[in-house]
């Protein structure tokens, strides 16, 4: 045994230890990653379709849906279809293999497919196009065959892939793996129908159009492209009378004025308001909303949370007389909104704001209507700099939101004075240097010429400025009929000042 042990020494002596170390770590390392990867590969549950059966999903019918009038109509015929499908086989009909909603967020989407499949009463299964997307290359268009498997067994169905633009994208940007381009590839095959689906419609949502790939955008895959808008006027009132059905409202509550405050909000954010001033009305300890919670629901809807922090004297006159330079201007300019409340309790972010109540939606703009909201825009700093000789920080929105508009008027709308021919591309490589510039010295003339006319109108009524900052002061916050109130104590002047730019509307009567 003694000389088996030192033969074994001596080998070891022969063979140096750390040669051999070498040679074990690498094999060692391999099988150990082996290991991990197969116990992560069996901790990944693959993601099943959310089925919904008609019976079991809420029951959102057509009339649960408001305000997108013309959607409805488009996916009325789906669900006809899907209902008496040897109506329109007989004809030699076919439904319409995808249909995509899009849209703005919050427009009701995905209301509008619950409800088609509600309607229909058929098999409903609901993806997101982001679960199809995995860092192992396959696995995201094994999903999307698993999907239309089970929904072919389950016809007629009705497929719902929501946030489409996470896996539809344009092929070959931005994916190194090649695993988003095969998802894609994937779906394409299963909308070109090489696998017979039978009576199952495939309905997607995406916010982003312009970045889904065209090849998903072409006749055969999906037929039929459907905006969903934010509501008009009547489309608000009526999604407002929709989610307050079940509320107990005061009398004092007027739908339709709370509809015209609500310009430019989409379903949701109605939805929202409705149920802020639920909550305020609890909190009030009251047994009905009343108009006072509308209010306020709106006012944290649009301007934020009321903060908490306290402005100084001197800080507090300056945002009156801010707050009041926008809202003399928005009175005196023909063409901007009439102003609905004026506040300078500081809300979210900003440190006041005037709130302008249009009369009806309007669609189109004219460059002189755009040129007096810029006016409008910049009253505040001429207030500042018409009162207190200097300006402040509390006016960068009011920049940031006139260097846009001036910049959409010459690039998108070809309304300046020199460059109306030609759409300008900011970051285009083959717009000349002289035409960029020339850009630039537009959008400067239009944002002069606009502080120029709130200027003017601001010092032709002086009278009238400081009467709304100091009713500001008292009040902090000016409905209305305070305002109107406020100003016709004060004389009219003689006549309006004349205009610092030529596209600026004459001052309202």
């Amino acid at each position: 045994m003694m000389g088996h042990v030192s033969v074994f020494a001596s080998f070891l002596g022969y063979y140096d230890f750390k040669e051999w170390s070498g040679i074990w770590v690498g094999p060692i390392l391999m099988v150990v990653l082996i290991v991990l990867f197969a116990v992560a590969l069996r901790q990944m549950r693959p993601t099943r379709p959310q089925q919904i059966k008609p019976e079991a999903s809420p029951r959102i019918a057509w009339g649960d849906i408001a305000g997108v009038d013309e959607a409805k109509e488009e996916l009325r015929e789906v669900v006809e279809f899907l209902r008496d499908p040897k109506r329109f086989k007989r004809l030699g009909a076919t439904v319409p293999k995808g249909i995509l909603l899009h849209g703005p967020p919050g427009t009701g989407k995905t209301l509008l497919a619950k409800a088609v499949a509600h309607e229909s009463r058929v098999n409903f299964f609901a993806q997101s196009a982001a679960s199809f997307v995995e860092t192992f290359v396959g696995v995201g268009a094994a999903r999307i065959r698993r999907l239309f498997k089970v929904a072919r067994k389950k016809a007629p169905a009705i497929i719902f892939i929501d946030e489409l633009d996470a896996v539809g994208g344009r092929r070959g940007v931005g994916d190194v793996s090649g695993e988003k381009d095969q998802t894609l590839n994937q779906l394409l095959v299963e909308l070109d129908g090489f696998t017979a689906r039978g009576d199952v419609v495939v309905i997607a949502a995406s916010n982003l159009l312009e970045k889904l790939d065209p090849a998903l955008l072409r006749p055969g895959r999906f037929d039929r492209q459907v905006f969903v808008a934010p509501p008009d006027r009547r489309g608000r009132e009526r999604i407002l009378q929709v989610h307050t059905r079940a509320m107990p409202l005061a009398p004092s509550v007027d739908l339709d004025l709370v509809g015209r405050q609500t310009s430019g909000l989409t379903g949701a954010d109605l939805a929202n308001i409705c149920n802020e001033a639920a909550i305020g009305a609890a909190r009030r300890h009251v047994d009905q909303i009343g108009a006072q919670d509308f209010d306020t629901a709106l006012e944290r809807v649009v301007a934020g949370m009321q903060a908490k922090r306290g402005l100084n004297e001197q800080e507090k006159r300056i945002v009156a007389y801010h707050e009041a330079g926008h809202a003399l201007c928005a009175e005196l300019l023909p063409s901007v909104d009439r102003v609905h409340r004026i506040s300078i309790i500081p809300r979210g972010r900003a440190l006041g704001y005037t709130l302008n109540l249009p009369e009806e939606d309007r669609y189109l703009k004219t460059r002189e209507e755009l040129i007096d909201r810029m006016t409008m825009l910049l009253g505040g700093r001429a207030a500042e700099q018409l009162v207190f000789g200097s300006v402040t920080t509390g006016a960068a929105g009011d920049y940031e939101a006139v260097s846009s508009l001036a910049a959409a008027m010459i690039d998108e709308y070809a309304m300046g004075t020199r460059v109306q021919l030609h759409r300008v591309g900011g970051g285009s490589a083959v717009t000349a240097e002289a035409t960029l510039r020339l850009r630039d010295e537009e959008q400067h003339d239009l944002a002069d010429g606009a502080y120029r006319a709130a200027s003017g109108l601001l010092r032709g009524h002086r009278r009238w400025l400081e009467a709304l900052a100091e009713a500001l002061l008292e009040q902090e916050v000016l409905e209305r009929a305070d305002i109107d109130r406020v100003l016709a104590t004060l004389p009219r002047p003689a006549a309006a000042p004349a205009s610092a730019e030529p596209g600026i509307a004459a001052a309202r009567d």
